[in-house]
């Protein structure tokens, strides 16, 4: 069970332009007193090609920590544009905002922001050199992916069973609960789709290849002919049955497949205390 559950993050300014800072404001729930401050990172991936790219726009620690629900400003510098190479300036990209505690970090949300100039003159013929004053980023607020993973707190009670000392693989490791449900479950359901039709197709070419090969005994023996016929109307009912549980096979499997999803800890705030307004250094 983790100490700390994040609760919303709110961009309080989006859009803006390229050069704008980041603002967000972070509400968190603590469920006990923590001995160490909470690490708040914000990250702007430069290229999809290389994390060479990658810039860290900002960190702050946040505490002492009080038991219950918190919140604060984070405020984070733009990405230095001569940190990016010219091509990736413009278009989608991904900022990431990660938390730790003691060097750990227990939760990752990562938005996809996409950058592009103010006018559609520019827009449908950029310049070769971008003009960056010109441009102004979007951050896809309201589809948010979020992964948290397990860690150490103060007490060893709290250690998960293999706990990882440090985590340079968690970029690999599924999303334990995300926005963006629908989405993905949308292309899970056309990947049966297609998944059924390529079944259906395949089952449909062996109805024909059967129905050719008892066709040439038909000429070649007129009384095997009739036992062909019979055999083809029974292999022909058995295929078309075979397909059909194939479909709801794949269909039955989309339904089951869909990743786990949910919504950052939609916990409600109480309406009988506000929010403690906690220390970033």
């Amino acid at each position: 069970m983790s100490v700390v559950s994040l609760l919303g993050v709110n961009i309080l300014n989006n859009p803006a332009k390229f050069t704008d800072n980041y603002v967000f404001e972070i509400t968190f729930e603590c469920l006990e007193q923590l001995e160490k401050d909470l690490e708040w990172k914000l990250t702007y991936v430069g290229s999809a090609t290389s994390d060479q790219y990658d810039q860290e726009l900002d960190s702050l620690l946040v505490g002492p920590i009080p038991v219950g629900v918190n919140k604060f400003i984070f405020e984070a510098d733009a990405p230095k544009t001569n940190r990016i190479p010219d091509a990736d300036i413009l278009g989608v990209t991904v900022v990431l905002l990660t938390c730790s505690y003691d060097g750990r970090e227990f939760v990752r949300v990562g938005y996809y922001v996409n950058n592009e100039y103010e006018t559609d003159e520019l827009n449908a013929d950029p310049p070769a050199k971008p003009i960056v004053e010109k441009i102004r980023r979007n951050v896809l607020a309201d589809k948010p992916r979020v992964t948290r993973f397990a860690i150490k707190w103060d007490s060893e009670a709290s250690a998960p069973p293999e706990f990882p000392p440090e985590q340079p693989e968690a970029d690999l490791q599924p999303d334990d609960e995300e926005y963006g449900a629908e989405e993905l479950e949308e292309e899970a359901e056309e990947e049966g789709v297609e998944a059924a039709e390529a079944a259906g197709g395949a089952n449909a070419a062996a109805v024909a290849a059967d129905g050719d090969a008892e066709m040439e005994g038909v000429e070649e023996n007129g009384e095997q002919a009739e036992e062909d016929e019979m055999s083809e109307e029974g292999s022909v009912d058995l295929e078309n049955e075979s397909e059909d549980d194939l479909e709801e096979e794949v269909e039955g499997e989309v339904v089951e497949g869909g990743d786990d999803a949910m919504e950052v800890d939609e916990k409600p705030v109480g309406d009988s205390s506000k929010p403690h307004e906690v220390m970033a250094h």
